[in-house]
């Protein structure tokens, strides 16, 4: 069958109807509203709470991003007050949430009709609602400790919910069904988690539960089997392509979380709790969530999926050259200073050092370009980079190709080995004099995995 017939009858399979349909969006547009209250309630809650400098006695309770002694300091120095500090991560927070905002309304009224369509919608609405690492939620957990676990858990629903829904998910995302069954185990498993890490801790008062690191490690690994299970066993190409989009949004925010830590290791003076650098943490972690919602709005409503492929293509190329670069061009210029200071004596030829090392690394930038690219392509991309050399081979062929009989194995050999079909059929007739044309069929059943449309016939006039 061919995929987006699939698609088709696993979008139908999915689609709720009738009364069970207003009744879905009924109560999603009513936890909407709830959500809405909740988050405009909190922005200026929280934007006082930023204005307020957190003092060093309660910085285990502070919430985050509020300003400390050392952050005042730091704001100092620049010239910056705290109450533009308050308003710039304000800001920033209100404006990821809103990102989240929109995908999920976008989401919701172009698949509000499919009931993952309303769940990955509400769960965008859900943690946007909730700002940037909780920042913009509620303050659920009572003054005093809760009599009862009832009590407690009852506080931390909001928790409970946010783990239970990232759980449920990872686990049947982008089908929305548990396949195979037993994988709604492991989305139970996250809500296990949930109680190994706030239950016990906040409820019996004696600090994390022993059981916590190895319900931690099967949680998180058992769901990267589901994934890794379910993206080569389960999915359908188009499947493929969806999860691409989503791994790739998580893979770049983290990425930059990463880079943000590699700094404050490379360089640690920027890592004191006094230095300005400190006050880009709450950018960084805010560029970590934002491409969160965009690569999952794209996944959902299946906008140009294919096109995930070209992007983790040049991606990997121009991170991979500007890695490289950037520590070629560093070593160039401590070798050339080191150089110079070696042979003068002195270090006054750093700008001399600065305009050669430039001018190297431009002079590299192509040719290492080309080369990573090629290396990329036979390493990840093995079966494009070889139909794309055949290809190329061919069409040189075939400007010196004069005889009938070796083009027609040639066309053969190229369609098996590009297309890989099932089967391939051949023939040529010659309606007009001196006129032949090339017939060249290709069962439907057999058409490329990306789901592009071929004709099933396609006719050429050498």
């Amino acid at each position: 069958m061919n995929q987006s017939v699939a698609l088709q009858a696993t979008a139908a399979e999915s689609r709720l109807r009738g009364r069970w349909l207003a009744i879905a969006r009924g109560i999603w547009v009513t936890l909407a509203l709830a959500l809405l209250a909740n988050f405009i309630a909190s922005v200026p809650a929280y934007y006082q709470a930023l204005r307020t400098i957190c003092p060093p006695s309660d910085q285990a309770t502070c919430l985050t991003w509020q300003p400390t002694p050392a952050n005042v300091a730091a704001l100092g120095h620049l010239g910056i007050s705290v109450d533009a500090y308050a308003a710039y991560f304000i800001s920033v927070d209100v404006a990821v949430s809103l990102v989240f905002w929109f995908v999920g309304l976008l989401i919701f009224w172009r698949k509000s009709d499919e009931w993952l369509g309303l769940f990955v919608s509400f769960v965008l609405l859900f943690f946007g609602s909730a700002g940037i690492s909780d920042t913009l939620s509620a303050d659920w957990t009572p003054n005093t400790n809760p009599s009862s676990l009832f009590l407690l858990a009852l506080s931390q629903l909001p928790t409970l919910l946010q783990w239970a829904a990232l759980g449920f998910f990872l686990v049947t995302f982008p089908t929305g069904r548990f396949a195979p069954r037993w994988t709604w185990m492991v989305a139970f498993l996250w809500i296990v988690q949930f109680l190994a890490f706030d239950i016990p801790s906040e409820f019996l008062g004696i600090g994390a539960w022993p059981g916590t690191p190895p319900i931690f490690l099967l949680t998180w690994g058992s769901t990267a089997f589901v994934l890794v299970y379910r993206y080569r066993r389960v999915f359908t190409p188009a499947e493929r392509q969806q999860t691409k989009w989503v791994i790739f949004g998580v893979a770049i925010g983290v990425l930059i979380e990463a880079l943000s830590f590699l700094i404050t290791l490379v360089i640690p003076e920027l890592g004191a709790p006094d230095a300005p650098y400190q006050l880009l943490s709450g950018s960084f972690t805010a560029l970590l969530f934002l491409p969160i919602p965009l690569s999952i709005g794209v996944a959902i409503l299946r906008y140009r999926l294919w096109d995930i492929d070209t992007i983790i293509n040049r991606a990997l190329v121009y991170a991979s050259l500007t890695a490289l670069l950037g520590a070629l061009y560093a070593g160039l210029i401590i070798g050339l200073v080191s150089l110079a200071s070696a042979i003068t004596g002195t270090t006054a030829d750093e700008p001399v050092a600065l305009v050669i090392a430039t001018l190297a690394i431009a002079a590299l930038f192509q040719p290492v370009r080309s080369r990573i690219q090629a290396i990329i392509d036979r390493r990840f991309y093995r079966r494009k980079y070889d139909a794309e050399k055949m290809l190329a081979a061919f069409s040189a062929m075939l400007r010196g190709a004069v005889d009938l009989e070796e083009l027609r194995e040639q066309v053969l050999a190229v369609v098996k080995e590009t297309m890989q079909p099932a089967h391939v059929s051949l023939w040529l007739r010659s309606p007009k004099p001196h006129t032949a044309e090339v017939h060249l069929a290709v069962p439907s059943a057999n058409l490329p995995p990306d789901d592009r449309s071929f004709p099933a016939e396609k006719e050429t006039n050498p």
